[in-house]
């Protein structure tokens, strides 16, 4: 795992709002931050998410501690683990179908600085 924690998808965990809000102690401040992510879900993905659906997340590399419900669905965080990767850019597959559909979620450039971070880890291969 990198100093950085990044995902295997390419996002940086120590920048997501979701693990962010799972470090926040001031519950009131912590419930905020859950209400902004529900509503930037609905916003750049088009779902429907309820405060209590954001749950906590220890960051997508760890391997006994908490992962966002939404993490949990992921295609590509199994895929990287059974490969034994650090992050999909050290795949030979890079970049493969699942990633391409991350990237552009519903037809939308959304995840394009998790492709830069992984184009940049990848091309300093």
């Amino acid at each position: 795992m990198s100093a950085e924690m990044i995902a295997y998808c390419g996002l940086k965990c120590a920048t997501c709002p979701i693990y962010l809000a799972t470090r926040e102690k001031d519950r009131e401040k912590q419930r905020q931050m859950r209400e902004d992510i529900a509503r930037k879900i609905l916003q750049e993905y088009g779902m429907q998410c309820r405060v209590e659906d954001i749950t906590d997340c220890d960051g997508c590399p760890t391997r006994n501690g908490r992962l966002f419900a939404g993490c949990q669905k992921c295609r590509i965080r199994p895929c990287a683990r059974e490969r034994g990767l650090e992050n999909c850019a050290h795949c030979s597959d890079y970049a493969c179908e699942k990633l391409k559909e991350f990237f552009n979620f519903g037809g939308k450039l959304v995840n394009m600085d998790a492709k830069k971070q992984l184009d940049a880890i990848r091309k300093s291969l």
